[in-house]
This record gives C-alpha cells, structure tokens and sequence, in this order.
C-alpha cells in the first residue's frame, strides 16, 4: 500500500490497483485470473499471464467505481475482472468500450470530466485525458485506450496513465493540471515483435521518470510492469531509471 495524506494506493499485480479517494474507492483495470494464455484471435500470438493476482475481487470490498483504460486486451481486463465490472456502480471506460460493455459502462471522450458524489457530500471529478497504446496511428490495431485524473477541491490530483506509450500526450495533461500529486503509471516498456515493428506499446522505466518529470508529480507508483510475460522491463529497472533521473525519491512501489 502506498499512502500519503488522504490517498491511498494500493498495488496488487498487473494494471490492478485501489485508490482510495474522498471517501470513494476506484479499482482500475481490474485482473484477478491465474496464470495461463489467452487467445487473441491472431493465429500464433497470445498473451501470456505468469503470476496469479494476490487478490480475489471480493478482497477489495466495497468499489465504488472503475476506471478501465480499454476492455480489448486481457492484461487490463481478464476473465475474472470482466465479471467483476457487473458488480460496481459505474465503470469509467473508453467511449467505444462503453458501446461494447454496455449496462453500467460510462465513456469518457477525453477531456471530459463526470462527477461522483463523495460520503461527506463533497464531489470528486473523474476527468478523461489522452493515452495511446502504441506509436501514431496504432489504434486500428491496439485500439482506444483512455487515461483518468481524478480531482476534488480539497485533495491532491490522481493520474491514471493506463496504456499509454505517448509523451507527448503526457505533456498536455501537464498543461492542464500539473503538478499532479500520485501518478500511476503504467510502465513495463511493453512491446511485440508482431506489431508496430518491435515499438513500444507502453512505457519504458527511463520514459515514466520523464513523464514524472512532465507532470511534476510528487509521487509516483508504478503499475502494469509485471505478471505478464510481454513486459520487456521490471522492479529494478523502473528503480534504475528513477534513481538516475534523480527521482528515486518520488518512487513508491510499496
């Protein structure tokens, strides 16, 4: 658990975490499958789970909301986590995975903000911003991803990267709300020899401490770099990078 104030990160594997948030608690990307292969629908390519998630989604109790980054992709949304969705209020997704999910789905075009009431009848903004899985024009193939800054009027920012493998995009969610107290991002410097000739898919180590740079954040709590075995970077390469981009301090893998 990572905890700071009134906001508190827990990591538990994959893209999965709790925030714990103005009295709300928003999972993201939801994984709870054991290990094992999934089948893409491309002949010879899947991908590949290497270690259970030390959760049940029961463990986490009470969810007041998701936030999904893209439902395609079984990294970010497997079996069990799918089922999960069902169970939450509402579930902050890409636009078009709202078509597709349906029911309790809410797509959020980015920059488009939606407000959740808190316990204390305050209100926290759920804000979509930009991300993209891949390098420019991947879409058609990796399809839409959506990233989240979560806000209240009197909490630190919350950055959600999700799949996102664009800096350029980190640099106009810094022009709208950096500094950015917590980002967690989702690094593993991810990428497939198959598609986008060998380019990453999302972050590398030495990229997530410049984008901790762009955003100004505080802290910083590394997601989605393990479990999966297309992850082409771990634990000790994020705290290598960090720690030569004089970072290491702001890095809090729990």
């Amino acid at each position: 658990m990572v905890s700071a104030g009134q906001v508190q990160v827990h990591r538990y594997g994959g893209p999965t975490t709790l925030i714990e948030y103005g009295g709300l608690r928003f999972a993201t990307d939801p994984t709870f499958d054991p290990p094992g292969e999934y089948d893409t629908g491309i002949p010879g390519f899947t991908l590949v789970k290497t270690t259970p998630s030390p959760v049940t989604a029961a463990d986490l109790g009470r969810v007041d909301a998701v936030l999904l980054s893209h439902d395609e992709h079984d990294d970010n949304l497997d079996t069990s986590g799918r089922a999960f969705l069902g169970e939450v209020p509402v579930v902050f997704t890409t636009v078009s995975g709202a078509g597709r999910l349906g029911g309790n789905a809410r797509g959020l075009a980015f920059w488009e903000a939606a407000q959740l009431k808190r316990p204390d009848g305050g209100t926290v903004t759920v804000t979509g911003v930009p991300a993209r899985h891949g390098p420019e024009g991947c879409e058609a193939i990796s399809g839409d991803v959506v990233g989240f800054v979560l806000t209240a009027d009197d909490l630190p920012s919350v950055y959600v990267s999700g799949d996102n493998a664009a800096l350029e995009l980190v640099e106009e969610i810094a022009g709208r709300f950096a500094p950015v107290d917590t980002a967690i991002l989702f690094l593993g410097g991810a990428r497939f020899a198959q598609f986008f000739d060998n380019a990453l898919i999302t972050l590398n180590s030495a990229q997530g401490a410049e984008a901790a740079k762009i955003l100004g954040a505080r802290r910083v709590v590394p997601a989605h770099f393990d479990s999966w075995a297309h992850f082409t970077e771990g634990r000790a390469d994020i705290e290598q990078a960090f720690t030569a981009a004089g970072l290491a301090d702001r890095l809090q893998l729990g």
